[in-house]
């Protein structure tokens, strides 16, 4: 790596594994506060409402940005000479799983919107379940990283 690189990499790796923090904290909290405001709150009133705008930010102000960074500073470690060996299995399951990962942020955000107008079509019990994936996803892709298969 050329001096300079070898300079950036550990602020690139240490700002990736910050936003992959705020994105994971995020995609595990989300879900539950749908399962709440489904079953508990209600689509109507003032406490929906108060559910509507916490979901809006956590999933706007919180999940997006770190998401962004996360693909960001994850794209930056990807293209850095030496860091990646295609031709292992690895770097393809992190790559599906992260893909993935953001198909499930997707999802979660249309949730929000759908909710937030009153109209859910999923249940508490199918938010539950939905709040497992991130999970899975998430030990395929340390699993990816840290054992190198």
């Amino acid at each position: 790596m050329s001096d300079l690189l070898s300079l950036a990499y550990p602020w690139i790796k240490a700002f990736h594994i910050m936003a992959v923090i705020s994105w994971m904290a995020a995609l595990f909290y989300l879900p539950r506060l749908l399962v709440h405001h489904t079953e508990s709150v209600g689509l109507t009133g003032d406490t929906h409402q108060l559910f509507s705008m916490m979901e809006y930010k956590l999933a706007h102000v919180i999940m997006g940005p770190a998401m962004l960074a996360t693909w960001a500073f994850g794209l930056c470690l990807v293209f850095t000479p030496g860091i990646v060996d295609w031709s292992m299995i690895w770097p393809w399951t992190k790559a599906l799983s992260v893909i993935a990962m953001s198909g499930f942020h997707i999802w979660l955000e249309r949730s929000v919107a759908r909710t937030g107008r009153g109209e859910a079509t999923v249940s508490g019990r199918q938010y539950r379940i939905a709040n497992e994936v991130p999970t899975l996803l998430m030990i395929v892709i340390v699993l990816s990283v840290v054992v190198k298969f």
